[in-house]
Order: structure tokens, then C-alpha cells, then sequence
């Protein structure tokens, strides 16, 4: 694919604060990539600097080939839509579509032409005279889409465009937004700390934390082969542990050896070792490679999430197997399941079930779209 942006070296502060840290990113014609991470991370910066609303303190920016820093957002080929849509409340959805190519003094016919042709891109057919205030919040953010696209832009930001909507209606825009991405041709870089979002629409996640990218790469790449700590709690839930690498494909955690498929670490290297929660098969303790003592069990409609605690070590396990508080219970985790990382900076910081709950997720993600608001 053919290179659109190009970010080399990009700081920013704000009052002292580093935001951006020396970033580096590319990104190429027609893909749908998603900044993703936590509140403060730097990745709504990242896209304001892209649209011309921010300047960075220091590093460059290339839109094929020529600066984009030297050009006011107006003039830049890119649109954004913001969390909130700013449709004009006193314009009918066909107006406000059309707004663009208006204030561009565009013939009457040309903009009946793109009207109509984002109206069926975005499945809003005989919606032409409605008022906005009318619609629903996916069919307001549809509109918002539209009016973004009709000028045509090479590149289209958005800027936490679902987090104002209720949970169906966010899975329904995940797959809308998809469709459109890919019936239109054009760059979506998208931003979110949603990583079902993230997973479920792009061709490529870039995880951020602390003003810096962490990972680059696909949504499988990012889940099934996090770099560190962080990436790997922050994408789906994990069990991190401190392991010693002992040789190519075997590594000791717990106090037991285990076969693995990873390579290329330093023999007894300190090591991270990730186990997804679906990862886990539960058996007889009798049969387990590890043991322990089941401390909690939540019924999540699919499946159970089961806390296990093996040697102070809490695990969350992901079954449909119901097993049932104080239970003593068996692991057994296969060779491919076993992930191995370098150790970080966020070593010893993720990964151990101790205190979690599930309000305490969903209060810290409520949290998180208030700030980034």
C-alpha cells in the first residue's frame, strides 16, 4: 500500500507535561487504523496534530510526500468527526451534508449528485428532508460521516465517534463504520480507548501509553503477541506472571517447567509470561499441571469468568464449565497458549486477579470517557 502520512519525531507538552514522546508512525492509503489506549495517552493529540488543530513542539509531518505542519487545517485534505457531531440543528440532513460543497460555492447539480451518493454510502436514503434533531444517535453520527466524506477528503478523523451511544448501537456503528471505510476507499484513522472497538474494525491497532506507541500491527498480531505488560493487559484480559526463559520453548513459572513455542531469549533470561483466560483448561487437580483453589465465580451469559488462586497468584480463567467457589481444581495449559515477552517497565504492574471486579472496570471506563470529553 501506497504511504499517506508519514509522523517522524513528533514531542508536544502541555504546561511541562510530555503528551508526546518522539512518535513515529506511517500510515498508508485506504486503511482504517485506530490509536487506542488509556486517558492521557496521547492519541487525540496525535490526530489534532494530523488535522492541524495542534502543532507539535518539535518533529515532522508529510501528507505524500510534502508538509502538512506549514498548512492551516482548512487547507489540508482531511476531515474529522468529533465525539460530539456539531450538525446544524436548523438544517435539514440534506443541508447539512451538503454544507461543504456550498460553502465551496459548488453547482446545484454537482451537490445533488454527492448528496444523494453519501445518503445511499451511509444507508440514509429517503432521509433527505428530516430534521437532525429527529434522528437517532447512529443516524445523527451517519450524517456527521456524510458531510465529512461529500468533499471528498484523502483522509477521514475520527475522534471518539461512538463513545455517546448506548452499547447496541456502538456494535452496530463498529460494522457500519467498517462498511464505509471500505465502500469509500478512504484513510479512517480512528481513536478510542474501546479495545473491542479497536479489534473488531481496523487493519491496524497502534497501542499508546504515556506519550508513546507500544505496538504496532494487526488486531491478531497485537492480541496474540503483545510486547510487554502493558499491551497485553490493556488488549483483553491477562494473566502476567514472572517466568525464567531456561532454554528455546521452555520456561519456568510457578515453580514448574513448561513447554512453550517461543525462541531467541537469553538462557535463564527473566521473562513475562502472558496465558489468555481462554486459554486455561480446567481439570482434576490430580491431573493439573498447576493447582489451586477457586476464590470467585461470575456467570457472564457465554461463558463463566472464574478466579483461581494458585499459590497467591490470582488467575482469571474464561470457561463454560461451571465450577464452584472453594473448589479445588487442575490447569493445564497447552504449549501455543504460553506467550513470552521481554520484561519492561510495567513488569509486575498487570495481570494478577487479586482485586479485580467488574464495576471496578466499568467504573474506571466510565472514568475514562469523562476525561477524554
Amino acid at each position: 500500500m501506497r504511504k499517506i502520512i508519514e509522523l517522524k519525531g513528533i514531542t508536544k507538552s502541555f504546561d511541562g507535561d510530555v503528551v508526546l514522546d518522539h512518535i513515529d508512525l506511517d500510515i498508508y492509503d485506504n486503511e482504517f487504523i485506530t490509536l487506542l489506549g488509556p486517558s492521557g495517552c496521547g492519541k487525540t493529540t496525535t490526530l489534532r496534530i494530523i488535522a492541524g488543530f495542534e502543532q507539535p513542539d518539535s518533529g515532522t509531518v508529510t501528507f505524500l510526500g510534502e508538509d502538512l505542519l506549514s498548512l492551516p487545517p482548512h487547507k489540508r485534505n482531511v476531515n474529522t468527526v468529533f465525539q460530539r457531531y456539531a450538525l446544524f440543528p436548523h438544517l435539514n440532513v440534506y443541508e447539512n451534508i451538503a454544507f461543504p460543497l456550498r460553502v465551496k460555492k459548488a453547482p446545484n447539480d454537482e451537490i445533488d449528485t454527492q448528496v444523494h451518493e453519501m445518503l445511499k454510502l451511509v444507508a440514509l436514503e429517503g432521509f433527505e428532508k428530516r430534521s437532525v434533531t429527529s434522528l437517532s444517535g447512529g443516524q445523527q453520527q451517519r450524517v456527521a460521516i456524510a458531510r465529512a466524506l461529500v468533499s471528498r477528503p484523502k483522509v477521514l478523523l475520527l475522534d471518539e465517534p461512538l463513545a455517546a451511544l448506548d452499547a447496541k448501537l456502538r456494535k452496530d456503528m463498529q460494522l457500519e463504520l467498517h462498511k464505509i471505510q471500505r465502500a469509500s476507499g478512504i484513510t479512517f484513522i480512528f481513536v478510542t480507548h474501546d479495545q473491542e472497538e479497536a479489534l473488531s474494525m481496523s487493519d491496524t491497532v497502534v497501542v499508546m501509553a504515556e506519550g508513546k506507541i507500544q505496538q504496532i500491527g494487526t488486531p491478531v498480531d497485537i492480541y496474540n503477541e503483545p510486547q510487554n505488560a502493558f499491551v497485553a493487559d490493556f488488549i483483553g484480559e491477562s494473566n502476567i506472571l514472572n517466568g525464567v526463559m531456561l532454554e528455546d520453548r521452555k520456561v519456568r513459572f510457578h515453580g514448574h517447567v513448561f513447554e512453550c513455542v517461543d525462541a531467541g531469549f537469553g538462557k535463564n533470561e527473566p521473562v513475562d509470561v502472558v496465558v489468555r483466560p481462554e486459554d486455561v483448561d480446567i481439570v482434576p487437580e490430580e491431573k493439573g499441571m498447576l493447582r489451586g483453589v477457586v476464590t470467585g465465580v461470575t456467570f457472564l451469559g457465554v461463558h463463566y469468568e472464574i478466579i483461581v488462586d494458585v499459590q497467591g497468584f490470582k488467575w482469571m480463567i474464561q470457561t463454560t464449565d461451571f465450577v464452584d467457589v472453594d473448589e479445588h481444581i487442575g490447569l493445564y495449559i497447552e504449549p501455543d497458549a504460553i506467550q513470552i515477552m521481554k520484561k519492561s517497565k510495567y513488569s509486575g504492574m498487570f495481570g494478577d486477579y487479586s482485586s479485580f471486579s467488574n464495576e471496578f472496570d466499568e467504573l474506571s471506563d466510565a472514568e475514562a470517557e469523562v476525561e477524554e470529553e
